[in-house]
């Protein structure tokens, strides 16, 4: 079950890269919170797309093959994303708006539970 569910992750990740890459300006319109970052920046939203894109394709591949070294590349992108939306949310004096909700459901708790399905994967047994 819990490969099943890494596998899941990383199809969402993929998938949201592809998404973030290939319409980036619809990204920065409906993400909440992206316009208090910044104004629209196609070089920097490309590359959490490719960042996405990556980390995901990592953790499929990981978790299909029951290779946690794999896996735990896979999720180091979004679980240190993660952590820097929580540092971004503490600036903001931790007020549990929208935004919040947003990246609670949406990029804290899928990293934190890839994070912790990752440490519980067995290794396939290579001998025989």
């Amino acid at each position: 079950m819990n490969r099943a569910i890494l596998i899941g992750l990383g199809m969402v990740w993929m998938l949201t890269g592809v998404y973030i890459f290939a319409r980036p300006m619809n990204f920065y319109e409906v993400t909440p919170g992206l316009k208090l970052m910044g104004p629209f920046n196609m070089h920097f939203i490309s590359d959490v797309g490719l960042a996405f894109l990556a980390s995901g394709g990592a953790l499929t591949w990981g978790a299909s093959t029951t290779t946690r070294n794999i896996a735990i590349a896979g999720i180091t992108w979004p679980f240190l994303h993660a952590l820097f939306h929580i540092q971004i949310w503490g600036h903001r004096g931790f007020p549990f708006d929208g935004i919040f909700a947003f990246d609670f459901a949406l990029v804290i708790t899928p990293a934190f539970l890839a994070l912790a399905l990752t440490t519980t994967l067995k290794e396939q047994s290579t001998c025989s």
